[in-house]
């Protein structure tokens, strides 16, 4: 299942799907959580957007699952009772109870990684 969802403290649908998805999975503000990754990211002198930045942030905070080949669609319907942060090539979204919360719908996208946030 997708539902429409959109964080941005402005609504803009802008590049901030890491800051829309880690707000989604973790009840915490957009604006929080750009400002927490910023810090982040200037501590490691490195920008908010790099992927193995963001990457060794998920790694540090929670469990990394198994993936095989599946779509977001399908982890997350293999996670229905869960809080998921699942990355594809150059994106990624949030899982909740099988539901996709994005600006878009991406279930039929393979997944690279996915994290159990809950």
């Amino acid at each position: 299942m997708y539902e429409y969802y959109n964080a941005n403290a402005l609504g803009k649908l802008d590049e901030d799907c890491t800051i829309r998805a880690i707000s989604c999975a973790t009840g915490k503000s957009w604006d929080y959580i750009y400002e927490h990754l910023s810090d982040l990211a200037q501590e490691n002198g490195t920008m908010i957007d790099n992927s193995q930045f963001i990457i060794n942030y998920l790694d540090r905070r929670y469990k990394r699952l198994p993936v095989y080949g599946e779509t977001i669609g399908e982890i997350s319907d293999l996670y229905y009772n869960n809080i998921l942060l699942i990355t594809t090539k150059g994106h990624i979204t949030c899982s909740k109870y099988g539901t996709i919360y994005d600006t878009w719908d991406c279930r039929n996208r393979q997944v690279e990684y996915a994290w159990l946030v809950m």
